[in-house]
């Protein structure tokens, strides 16, 4: 079956209905109006240079879809303002003039080049399309970042937050593509949004400077319906692409990529506080995190309380990344409604990882989860969920590390119940699972159902992830700790080194047909 993803000017995105993670079962050609247009293997294809306010017909084997791209109101071809695209020459003002002037549901066009520039306003209702061998470069020098303030007042003459720096509200840098209290945006296409950080001080020098947070990439505030499609995203300063506070935002079939070493802080995607976020046919190779939901830290999520809510991950593949899907560190307000399915892990650190400690917060409640159809090869952990985060000026205390039973208070966060099926891992290395909650306030319930892991032969041995205290693993089986319920139906590990379960400080044990 063939659906609609999403749909802009001149662009659409398409999904195949399967249950296979991120390939189809065989390759598949692509007819638009009755010509071949494409081959391809993955669920999530996209088709670009579409004419706006027209109707196409899609075919895909036996199944056809009509679709009619959204019209618009005015093109600017930014090369008609005076951008030169050499990427010698900076093309800022003209770039800031094309967004300024475009009309609403107008589209700001960028043909092939190599344009320079500094930070870049975006505006409600328009559409950025950046087309094949079109580049948006960043300048190197920092002063072109203005430091923007953390706090300010918004037009109801409320507090609100400007900028912030993991989790808490700090004055960070303006990042290359930037909106405030936007609605309907789109930036499309097949071109590349290039931080251009390697050939800057942000991953060395201005790592170092913690008062002011570096620039992401792009950096969304308070904003309904924003969508990404088709376009790379790379070499960021910090975190990728970083919506804050928003609503209603889409990222479909892009591609986001960071050096896996020497890049430090450069997520792939973070999620920050926000409802109603759809990441689909998406593919992922960073220095850190790949996708990272986030909630912000106590102080911020006291004062707004807002939750991640309502995500859907599906159909995406990661490669390399500290990783692969992530909920944390900074969670303060919470996370529900999460759905990871359909999705390749290859080589990431770590698999679907869970990561909170004391101090982040009674609000800071995670639960209903469910991760399903997932083939994860040559992950270090598949499953992790360290309730003993050590991040922070605090991470190393004896408040965060102790294995002491502490009151229960309004810093203490929650973790409910955790549902994996149908989960792949080959070629493990480290553990199958660590899973480790605390005494006052144990992980409410693990679910692993229809998940087979094995071990690479040239298995390394690694921490299972950022807690004091903890050994090296290698070949290790499952490791549950302060988890009430554990429930393992057709669980199959193979080649583990020792038990294949752990078991420590738990209720209760649900084994039907553990082979």
């Amino acid at each position: 079956m063939l659906r609609v993803l999403f749909v802009s000017n001149s662009s659409v995105c398409m999904e195949l209905f399967n249950e296979l993670p991120y390939y189809s079962p065989r390759e598949y050609e692509v007819y638009l109006n009755g010509a071949l247009c494409k081959r391809a293997r993955e669920n999530v294809f996209s088709l670009f240079g579409l004419e706006p306010d027209s109707d196409y017909d899609i075919r895909v084997g036996g199944d056809e879809l009509r679709v009619h791209t959204l019209g618009e109101s005015a093109c600017i071809k930014v090369t008609k303002m005076g951008a030169a695209g050499d990427g010698v020459r900076e093309d800022t003002e003209a770039i800031q003039a094309c967004i300024d002037l475009c009309p609403e549901n107008g589209r700001v066009y960028f043909p092939a080049g190599d344009y320079l520039c500094a930070p870049i306003s975006l505006k409600s209702h328009i559409t950025l399309e950046l087309s094949r061998g079109a580049r948006l470069v960043g300048v190197t020098e920092v002063e072109k970042y203005k430091a923007m303030p953390a706090m300010g007042i918004d037009k109801d003459g409320k507090e609100r937050v400007i900028t912030t720096w993991e989790g808490e509200a700090i004055p960070s840098r303006l990042s290359l593509l930037h909106g405030f209290d936007l609605e309907n945006v789109k930036v499309v296409g097949e071109g590349v949004i290039d931080g251009n950080a390697q050939n800057s001080s942000w991953w060395t020098t201005e790592c170092a400077q913690r008062s002011i947070g570096r620039p992401r990439l792009c950096f969304f505030n308070g904003c309904k319906g924003v969508a990404f499609h088709g376009i790379t995203a790379k070499n960021s300063p910090s975190w990728t692409l970083h919506p804050f506070y928003c609503d209603d935002v889409g990222f479909y079939d892009i591609d986001v990529q960071s050096p896996p070493k020497d890049a430090a802080n450069t997520d792939g995607l973070d999620p920050e506080g926000c409802d109603g976020v759809k990441i689909i046919g998406c593919r992922f190779s960073t220095g850190d995190d790949c996708i990272a939901i986030k909630a912000s830290k106590i102080d911020l999520a006291k004062k707004f309380q807002r939750a991640a809510s309502r995500h859907t991950v599906r159909n995406c593949y990661m490669h390399h990344g500290h990783g692969a899907v992530v909920l944390g560190s900074e969670i303060g307000g919470g996370l529900k409604e999460l759905s990871v399915s359909q999705c390749l892990f290859d080589g990431t650190d770590r698999g679907l990882r869970i990561k909170t400690r004391r101090g982040r917060g009674r609000l800071c409640v995670i639960d209903g989860l469910k991760f399903e159809n997932i083939k994860m090869t040559g992950v270090g952990i598949p499953f992790v969920v360290n309730m003993y985060y050590n991040c922070d000026p605090d991470g190393h205390s004896e408040y965060v590390y102790t294995r002491e039973r502490l009151p229960v208070d309004d810093k203490t966060p929650y973790i409910g119940q955790l549902e994996f099926k149908n989960v792949e891992c080959r070629n493990t290395h480290a553990a199958a699972a660590y899973f480790d909650g605390l005494p006052e306030q144990p992980i409410k319930r693990i679910r692993l159902e229809n998940v087979t892991v094995d071990y690479a032969e040239d298995a390394r041995a690694m921490r299972p992830d950022c807690l004091d205290g903890v050994r090296k693993m290698c070949r290790e089986g499952l490791y549950f700790d302060n988890v009430e319920g554990v429930e393992l139906l057709n669980v199959d590990i193979k080649g583990q080194d020792g038990e294949r379960v752990i078991l420590k400080h738990h209720k209760e044990l649900i084994d039907f047909d553990y082979a």
